[in-house]
C-alpha cells in the first residue's frame, strides 16, 4: 500500500509560521503535497523535517525551493535531507536545455539525404513484396486448390458490386459537366453536335476508367491498407504465419485478382454512365434527343477507344491493390500508423494512376490508337 506524503502548518509558541512535513518526500509521493503548497499563499518562518522517513531529490528541490521563496529555517533534516537539499541549493539551472540545431545548409543536405534512403529502403521493400507475391501465384499456379475463391469473390463484391452506386452517380454528374461546358465552346464555332464525340470518347478512353480508378483508390485501396494494417498490428498476421498460412495467399492474392477482375467491368460501367449524364443534359440544353445522343455515340466512337479503355483498366487495378495492401503490410508500433499508411496507400495509388494513364497515352497515340 503507497504512502503519500502530508503536511501540517501550525503556530509555534513564538507566533511564527511552522510547516510540518511528514512521511516519504520522494517523485511518486509528493505530487498533491507540492500541489497544496504552490496553491498557499501562507508565509512559513520555519520548515521541520522530524516526521519525514524518505527523501529523494524531487523532495529536496521542493524543500529547497520553500526554504529560498519563504526565507525559512530548517529543522530536524536527517543528515541524508541535509546533503540531498546542500546539493539541490548548488544547482544553478542557467543551462542550455534547447536541442542542438544544425546550420540550414547541413540540415537541408541532412533532409536530403534522408529522403533519398527513404526511397532506397522503400524501393527494396516494394521489390521484396512484389517477389512475395510472385511466389505465392506461382504456388497457386502450381497447386490450384490452395486458391481462396471465397475471398476473391468477396473482395469482388466489396471492390465492385458495393462501389456501383457512388461510381456510377460520380460519372453522371461528370458527364453532365463535360457535355455542358463542351457544348458551351462548341457552341461559339457552330458545332454543338460534336459535343456527342466530346463526350463520347472522353468518357469510353480516358474518364471512365480514370475516375473509376481514382474513386476505387480512395474507396478500396484504403480499405485494403486499413484492415491488412490493423491485423498486422493485432498480430493476426504473425498468428497466420505460426499456424502456417501465407497472408500473401489469404490477404493479399485475393484482393489483387478482386481489384484486377472488377476494374474493367467498373470502367465501362462508369463510361456508359458518364455517356447518359451527357444525353441527359444535351437534350434540355442542346436539343439533341436522349436515344439520338446515345445511337450518335455508337456512330462516332471507334471500337479502339473501348479497347484503350479497357486495357488500361486491370493495370490500375493492379496498382490500387498493390499499393493498399503493401502499405497495410508495412504498419508497426501504433494505431497511429493504420492512419499514416492508409492515406500513403491512396495517395501513391491516385499518383501512379496518373503517371500510368500518361504513358498509356503516349504509348497508344504511337500505335496508331491516338
Amino acid at each position: 500500500m503507497r504512502v503519500w506524503a502530508d503536511f501540517t502548518l501550525e503556530q509555534d509558541d513564538a507566533g511564527q509560521s511552522v510547516l510540518a512535513l511528514s512521511g516519504p518526500l520522494t517523485v511518486s509521493s509528493i505530487g498533491v503535497v507540492d500541489r497544496a503548497l504552490r496553491e498557499s499563499d501562507a508565509a512559513i518562518a520555519r520548515i521541520d523535517l522530524s516526521q519525514v522517513a524518505e527523501i529523494d531529490t524531487v523532495g529536496a528541490w521542493t524543500v529547497w525551493r520553500l526554504l529560498r521563496d519563504h526565507d525559512a529555517q530548517l529543522t530536524g533534516a536527517s543528515d541524508q535531507a541535509e546533503r540531498l537539499i546542500a546539493a539541490v541549493s548548488k544547482s544553478s539551472g542557467d543551462g542550455h536545455t534547447a536541442a542542438p540545431r544544425l546550420p540550414l545548409v547541413a540540415r537541408t543536405f541532412q533532409g536530403v539525404g534522408h529522403l533519398v534512403s527513404g526511397w532506397g529502403q522503400g524501393s527494396i521493400h516494394i521489390t521484396s513484396f512484389l517477389g512475395a507475391v510472385l511466389v505465392g501465384l506461382w504456388g497457386i499456379i502450381r497447386t490450384p486448390a490452395r486458391m481462396r475463391w471465397l475471398a476473391v469473390v468477396r473482395q469482388a463484391e466489396l471492390v465492385g458490386i458495393s462501389a456501383l452506386g457512388i461510381i456510377g452517380l460520380m460519372s453522371f454528374l461528370v458527364g453532365i459537366v463535360i457535355a455542358q461546358q463542351g457544348a458551351v465552346q462548341l457552341e461559339q464555332f457552330g458545332a454543338e453536335m460534336l459535343t456527342v464525340n466530346l463526350t463520347g470518347r472522353i468518357a469510353l478512353r480516358e474518364l471512365g476508367v480514370l475516375m473509376t480508378a481514382i474513386m476505387v483508390a480512395g474507396r478500396s485501396g484504403s480499405s485494403f491498407a486499413a484492415q491488412i494494417g490493423t491485423m498486422k498490428l493485432t498480430e493476426e498476421i504473425d498468428a497466420m504465419r505460426t499456424i502456417g498460412v501465407s497472408p500473401v495467399e489469404a490477404l493479399v492474392i485475393p484482393r489483387i485478382l478482386a481489384a484486377v477482375v472488377m476494374m474493367p467491368l467498373l470502367g465501362f460501367y462508369a463510361a456508359l454512365a458518364a455517356i447518359v449524364g451527357g444525353a441527359f443534359i444535351s437534350s434540355f440544353t442542346l436539343g439533341i434527343p436522349f436515344m439520338t445522343f446515345l445511337l450518335r455515340v455508337q456512330e462516332v466512337v471507334p471500337i479502339h477507344d473501348v479497347w484503350v479503355g479497357l486495357v488500361k483498366a486491370p493495370f490500375f487495378g493492379l496498382i490500387i491493390a498493390m499499393a493498399g495492401c503493401y502499405q497495410g503490410m508495412q504498419v508497426k508500433a501504433n494505431a497511429e500508423e493504420v492512419g499514416l499508411r492508409t492515406t500513403m496507400a491512396v495517395v501513391q495509388a491516385i499518383f501512379m494512376v496518373i503517371v500510368l494513364d500518361a504513358f498509356f497515352a503516349v504509348f497508344f497515340t504511337e500505335v496508331g490508337w491516338g
